[in-house]
């Protein structure tokens, strides 16, 4: 549970620890899925998720860096 003096930085840290510890949780549990003994799966089944993957990624990692501003000119 969050204390009411947790700085910023000390809430930022706490979710994003158990939240990346989630997500490579679920990855571990998506690699099980590469047994072909148990499952099939075409290699463009593959190619089309770590697609999404890797665009969730992408997103997430612009999501952190600073913002360019964006100026129109003719």
């Amino acid at each position: 549970m969050a204390d009411k003096n947790e700085t910023a930085e000390e809430r930022f840290k706490r979710l994003a620890t158990k939240r990346t510890n989630a997500v490579l949780d679920t990855l571990r549990k998506l690699g099980n899925l590469s047994n072909r003994t148990n499952y099939r799966y075409s290699e463009q089944d593959v190619e089309r998720i770590f697609t999404a993957i890797y665009e969730a990624i992408g997103d997430i990692e612009a999501r952190f860096s600073p913002q360019k501003e964006r100026k129109f000119e003719l």
